[in-house]
């Protein structure tokens, strides 16, 4: 399959699938594009199957002849802003960057400016690749707001479905450090729980079985033993939203600073060190994953924070 530059994108199926209808095929195969946009793309006229319009629920058979005409870039409606950007590298298929805590990554309701798409805008001069929408332009991965460290952008559309590809595939190496509340037993191991929304707070998620939930995978050890508290490594083999924060509180070490999904932990950690971080304390410390246009492995390493190395030393008394 191509990838989609802005010639159409053209392929032949290689086996039926019977029980799949073609947005859900369609988005096994275009990674970098949400099944919704894939749907409007289909309710546009911009995919056709054996040269006639597609439909959203007609069946993917071998030997269909499957064509994606993409559309114009839609001009970004975030404006340019004159951030500064800590880039651990840059070249003209993407960004490194190291996202500094505090920081949100594109914007949305109540973060209309200030954000790190507003800043890449500015630092490109608006050359991003437009799959992610004109509210995230460039935009292949996120972090959360509190959350630092490494994070790669894509200048232009090939470039970003061959990276969304490698999360996907899940030959992008992501691993964070992270201080979590207490004293884990073992120096390392597996966490392997399903995560869905919660089903009572609609901005956390949870640990869980059943409609919704989605395989998820996180290994880690440990760095170091504080007062209160430890330094692990934690390596992500899926990547489910808040994936790390809400494993650490399904074995009972939430992350320090985390009011969101340990604060009884937090509050214990206060009363027995006096310490209280300001964010949770959570870094994407190492990201490695293959140039698009190179095919070079490429390893990038993003200094601790001023803050995380503040809190350690807090508790390391």
């Amino acid at each position: 399959m191509s990838l989609p530059t802005r010639e159409p994108a053209a392929w032949t199926v290689d086996r039926s699938h019977p029980d799949a209808r073609l947005d859900t095929y369609l988005r096994e195969h275009l990674p970098a594009v949400s099944r919704g946009a894939i749907q409007r793309l289909i309710e546009s006229g911009a995919i056709r199957v054996n040269g006639a319009h597609a439909k959203v629920t007609q069946t993917p058979r071998l030997g269909d002849q499957i064509e994606v005409l993409w559309p114009e870039p839609v001009p970004a409606e975030a404006k340019a802003e004159e951030i500064p950007l800590n880039v651990l590298y840059e070249d003209d298929d993407l960004l490194v960057i190291n996202k500094a805590p505090g920081l949100v990554v594109h914007p949305a309701v109540g973060h209309a400016e200030g954000t790190l798409v507003n800043a890449l805008l500015h630092h490109c001069a608006g050359r991003l690749s437009g799959i992610g929408g004109v509210a995230r332009p460039g935009i292949v991965h996120r972090l959360d707001k509190d959350t630092s460290g490494c994070l790669v952008v894509a200048r232009h559309d090939a470039a970003h479905v061959a990276l969304a590809g490698q999360f996907a595939n899940r030959t992008l190496e992501k691993t964070y450090r992270a201080l979590v509340c207490g004293d884990i037993k073992t120096q390392g191991g597996e966490i392997r729980a399903p995560i869905l929304r919660h089903p009572s707070h609609r901005k956390r998620m949870a640990v869980g079985e059943g409609s919704g939930g989605r395989d998820a995978w996180t290994s880690y050890r440990v760095e170091e033993r504080l007062k209160g508290a430890t330094l692990v490594s934690a390596t992500l083999h899926t990547g489910r939203t808040h994936q790390i924060r809400v494993h650490f509180l399904h074995i009972g070490h939430p992350l320090v600073g985390d009011g969101t999904y340990g604060k009884r932990a937090n509050a214990r950690l206060l009363e027995e060190t006096g310490f209280q971080a300001a964010r949770q304390m959570l870094h994407a410390w190492r990201l490695a994953f293959t140039h698009p246009s190179t095919g070079k492995r490429m390893n990038f390493e993003a200094p601790m924070p001023a803050d995380f190395e503040a809190a350690a030393a807090a508790l390391r008394g």
